[in-house]
């Protein structure tokens, strides 16, 4: 399994977390260019983060306006 470098990523979370702290997904759109997403779970920023495929996470974000 190659692992993902995600060093210096730029890690975002949803307007809809409402200013929660470390109970909320982030990713990093910085690195979508790669056709990757980097998802991470804010409480635990120091383990590793999912990778999902760019048409992966379009097709769950859309799922989840609709």
């Amino acid at each position: 399994m190659n692992r993902i470098d995600t060093h210096g990523a730029a890690w975002v979370k949803s307007s809809y977390s409402g200013g929660n702290e470390g109970e909320c997904v982030e990713f990093a759109p910085n690195l979508t260019d790669n056709g990757i997403v980097p998802v991470r779970d804010s409480k635990n920023p120091d383990h590793p983060a999912l990778i999902f495929e760019t048409t992966a996470w379009s097709t769950f974000t859309a799922s989840l306006r609709a």
